[in-house]
């Protein structure tokens, strides 16, 4: 007989299986590849690797080159298998048992599964109903439970809303939990909480490569803190948990990450221009976003949904069950002619209904 983990057979899982859509704006991906010049760039990066040595050269490589552009120390970084690894580390570190982590709610569907395998108790925090956070309520529920670690996704997933700057050193200041601040998707957003770092022991950013650099696949993320805690939190990884193969597209992305300023501009462009022509849809209700989707609510999302899968399109749908999520669809923004067709779609559907 084999004898599992106890608890195992209850933990909550992450399905990531999908259909094959023709039009893929589920996901929040990127929906173009490489710039041609970073293609060109990275294909000859990964000619010259060896791959019989461990990754040291290529991780403090990249280490190094965030540090710069951050003005941090080098101790100030450490590096993980998409921004989803670094918060599972950090949930690690500060998690264990009877300790308790807060979270909002809605946001990472991923933040409830990591407390649990970190044998800490989750403590939702429920946001607004426009899916706006009270920093000063987040405050006190993290001080009336004793927080061990406070999240928070900014801008959130799925709502595409943000904390300003502003909002994030309050709490940071007003709490004596380490506060992580998952940034995944702050390019799009353009107001990163790093600087408060050098400032605020506590605070922890997390980013990704995964959204706005288009590097989904080769899963590379990075945390920014002060060196005690990365040296801490340090200790929660394996040798060697990062490939050199995705250590070496990484390294050359973001030195050349000035290619991708367009690409995000045009998503944020793409954004604004669906969010208004959404809008203008009778029975839809659009939320503002400041990522590189938008989450809308209407009174028959699930026949949308499947209206959509028919046509070969794929959109986030959530259980009626899901906190503060009834009725609603996540359409991450694609190019300028996936947007046009997924419109064209849900318009098509509101006047004449799915066939």
């Amino acid at each position: 007989m084999l004898n599992y983990r106890n608890g195992l057979d209850e933990m909550p899982s992450y399905d990531g299986v999908e259909k094959n859509y023709r039009v893929k704006v589920n996901a929040n991906e990127s929906t173009l590849s490489l710039p041609p010049a970073v293609e060109e760039r990275v294909m000859n990066r990964l000619a010259l690797l060896a791959l019989n040595r461990y990754p040291n050269e290529e991780y403090y490589s990249l280490v190094k080159q965030i540090a710069q552009n951050f003005s941090v120390d080098a101790a100030q970084i450490l590096l993980g298998g998409g921004s989803s690894e670094i918060i599972e580390k950090v949930f690690h570190a500060f998690g264990g048992a009877g300790r308790k982590i807060v979270y909002p709610q809605p946001s990472f569907s991923m933040y409830k599964i990591y407390a649990k395998a970190a044998d800490a108790d989750g403590v939702p925090f429920d946001l607004g109903r426009r899916f706006d956070l009270d920093a000063d309520a987040f405050i006190e529920k993290i001080r009336s439970v004793d927080a061990s670690l406070a999240v928070v996704c900014n801008p959130n997933n799925p709502t595409g809303n943000a904390l300003t700057p502003e909002q994030v050193e309050h709490i940071a200041a007003s709490i004596n939990c380490p506060f992580l601040l998952d940034e995944a998707y702050v390019e799009f957003y353009g107001r990163s909480a790093v600087a408060l770092v050098a400032q605020y022991p506590n605070l922890i950013v997390a980013r990704t490569f995964s959204k706005a650099y288009g590097l989904a696949g080769a899963r590379v993320g990075y945390m920014i803190a002060q060196a005690e805690v990365t040296r801490m939190i340090n200790k929660t990884f394996m040798p060697y948990h990062l490939n050199v193969l995705s250590l070496a597209v990484a390294d050359v992305v973001y030195q050349m990450r000035e290619e991708f300023i367009p690409r995000m501009k045009m998503i944020i462009d793409e954004r604004e221009r669906m969010r208004a022509r959404l809008k203008a849809l009778p029975g839809v209700k659009v939320f503002p976003s400041e990522a590189n989707f938008l989450l809308i609510r209407l009174a028959r999302a699930e026949e949308l949904k499947d209206y959509l899968e028919s046509l070969g399109i794929g959109i986030r749908y959530f259980s009626p069950t899901a906190f503060g999520l009834k009725n609603c669809l996540r359409i991450s923004i694609g190019t300028r002619d996936e947007n046009n067709e997924v419109f064209a779609a849900i318009e098509n559907f509101l006047e004449v209904g799915a066939t």
